[in-house]
């Protein structure tokens, strides 16, 4: 369905107005309140510190006194380490462009949503780089070093993604510029 709605052609949505995109993040943040507020004492989120960058979309976090492995939401990059698969098109430059925006010691905030953990036992959440609040999983599609993906239940940022996608795919932008041509 991405894929397809990508590839459509919908001249009345090139840009994602600034009000669409307050309201998506005002409801999503709404939404993420509350869950947080019941979150289990196992399943961390709120402020921590980077320990270091693995590849495009997983960083490790000091939170809360215990070193955590976190899969950011939303977002998928090339692979670059994956033990059985090959370095994708535009993986090298995914992981560095992380590793370039969220160095060693960076203070983030992380942003849970319904499910806290992937099926690798990693933390799933929204990243945010805590200086600026640089939206760190939107800023990844936006520039076109990842492409949205969009696993249910945690989707509270799925349009803003797929948007996103469709303005960098536009302006062939990061991998859409050299892989998906």
């Amino acid at each position: 369905m991405l894929r397809r709605r990508l590839g459509h052609r919908n001249t009345h949505r090139t840009t994602l107005s600034r009000h669409t995109f307050a309201h998506y993040c005002y409801a999503a943040i709404a939404s993420l309140t509350f869950v947080a507020c019941g979150e289990a004492a196992d399943d961390p989120a709120g402020n921590g510190t980077v320990v270091s960058v693995s590849d495009g979309d997983t960083i490790t976090v000091r939170i809360n006194g215990r070193t955590e492995k976190v899969r950011l939401i939303g977002v998928d990059t090339p692979e670059t380490i994956h033990p059985t698969k090959p370095v994708g098109c535009f993986g090298p430059e995914a992981s560095a462009f992380t590793k370039s925006i969220l160095l060693k010691g960076d203070k983030v905030r992380l942003v849970r949503d319904v499910e806290a953990r992937d099926y690798y036992d990693r933390l799933l959440a929204y990243v945010y780089r805590d200086f600026d609040q640089l939206f760190i999983n939107l800023e990844l599609v936006r520039l076109g070093f990842g492409t949205p993906l969009n696993i249910e239940p945690n989707s509270a940022f799925r349009q803003v993604f797929v948007d996103a996608a469709f303005q960098a795919r536009n302006a062939n932008a990061g991998l859409w510029g050299v892989c998906h041509r």
